[in-house]
């Protein structure tokens, strides 16, 4: 049977710390701090308590010992259930959280940074943006490091500061996030790169940081691994002819075909709604400001089909979650099946952790593989090289063409900017009057 209680170390003439200590039988005793003081002359032995007298002070920490304890046998029978390891780590946790004490008052630990980045956020200034505030979905992703650093400080059992962040820890995380947690190339490097902004960050807020942050380095996959699902202009025919009946299954035909061919990320094209058209000159304009980005991106829509979704049918509101289901739907039903390589979340880990990103490569049906993500990189694959980069940019909101490629997967083709100057140059002066030229000899032969 586990037992709560609490001791004095110490007889000297001064206030000591006051130990608890938790007892789960089988001599596993655990004992620490719990952070409060006491003179010894007002502590009971026979209670294990402050002794009873009409001291303000000593009721006030009786209860809090009290309070504690409770707290402590509450999550104690919560995670004992669920095979959670009870050890110095988690009795430390037990005392912070119950009082709340490190979030306010150590600066040092990672995760109170990460947890202060999103208090703040809507305070927040962003480098290159006149407005306040870090987007929705930034704070979404500081949301999901915290807590997947929290489960490795578990794992660790050590909460982490700043100073501790050299090259064998960053190491030995990156190990755990692919080896251990089984999350991508990318999902890992996306977390190392969110590791060096929180230090970085940090270190404006006069938080002393290991010099070694400076060298952190993210990474991503390199082309020859990254497998990029896109819709081309037959098959996005093939899905806007289908013969859908399903309600559900025709709003989300609506979203997918508007979302290949404004080229907007997920997020960002569930939330247009009508009013962010406008006319001008008898042409369809979608004004657009990317959550990511901040940036404000204005759109043509001239494809009859689409301006027709958007003037008559145009889609009902849907989140993500189910757009993603959908879709996946609509493309078996419009045939696009043929099988092709690719990364599906493997069912078992994500029944296992709904947030997971562990993805399975391996060849399957092409429908099973379209989500969001796949619209904007169909916009940009299939308008590639058939109208100028700067333009797909602009659109897209990339910040330059390097990445704008990387995104798509193509190499950069020298001769792209030359072909395209010859092309205007052509059409430039194709109505332009022949030139009468003069033969060196003076005459007109």
């Amino acid at each position: 049977m586990a037992t709560v209680n609490f001791r004095l170390r110490s007889k000297a003439n001064k206030n000591v710390s006051i130990k608890v200590y938790l007892s789960t039988g089988r001599g596993n005793l655990i004992e620490l701090n719990s952070g409060f003081t006491i003179n010894p002359k007002n502590w009971s032995k026979e209670t294990d308590r402050p002794t009873q007298n009409n001291s303000t002070e000593n009721k006030l920490l009786r209860g809090n010992l009290n309070k504690l304890e409770t707290f402590i046998f509450d999550n104690l029978n919560k995670d004992l259930s669920t095979g959670v390891l009870i050890d110095s780590y988690w009795l430390q946790n037990q005392i912070n959280n119950c009082f709340e004490r490190v979030e306010k008052t150590d600066t040092g630990i990672i995760t109170n940074h990460i947890k202060y980045i999103i208090d703040n956020a809507n305070t927040r200034k962003i480098k290159g943006r006149a407005k306040l505030g870090i987007s929705q979905s930034r704070v979404k992703g500081y949301e999901t490091f915290k807590k997947l650093f929290e489960a490795y400080q578990k794992e660790i059992k050590k909460q982490i500061h700043f100073l501790d962040i050299n090259k064998t820890f960053v190491d030995r995380f990156t190990n755990w996030l692919i080896n251990t947690q089984k999350y991508s190339v990318n999902y890992a490097g996306k977390q190392i790169d969110n590791l060096k902004t929180v230090c970085l960050d940090a270190e404006k807020n006069d938080i002393k940081i290991n010099p070694y942050i400076e060298q952190i380095e993210g990474f991503s996959e390199s082309s020859e691994d990254r497998f990029i699902v896109t819709l081309s202009f037959e098959e996005l025919e093939q899905i806007r002819t289908a013969e859908i009946t399903n309600t559900a299954y025709n709003n989300a035909r609506k979203w997918l075909l508007i979302g290949c061919e404004i080229g907007q990320r997920g997020g960002d094209l569930l939330k247009i709604t009508k009013n962010d058209i406008r006319y001008k000159g008898g042409n369809m304009y979608l004004d657009v400001t990317q959550q990511k980005t901040g940036k404000t991106v204005t759109i043509g829509i001239i494809d009859p089909h689409i301006i027709d979704i958007i003037e008559n049918e145009f889609p009902h509101e849907i989140s993500t979650q189910k757009l993603n289901f959908y879709i996946k739907k609509v493309c078996e039903v419009a045939k696009i099946t043929e099988k092709v390589e690719g990364k599906r979340l493997n069912p078992k880990a994500k029944k296992e952790n709904p947030e997971s990103m562990r993805k399975v490569l391996g060849f399957y049906p092409k429908h099973e593989l379209i989500t969001t993500h796949s619209f904007r990189r169909s916009f940009a694959t299939n308008y590639y090289k058939q109208i100028p980069t700067g333009v797909l940019i602009g659109i897209t909101g990339h910040s330059k063409e390097s990445l704008f490629l990387e995104y798509i997967n193509k190499r950069e083709d020298k001769d792209a900017n030359a072909d395209l100057f010859m092309k205007f140059y052509e059409q430039i002066n194709k109505n332009k009057p022949a030139k009468m030229v003069l033969l060196p000899n003076g005459t007109n032969e």
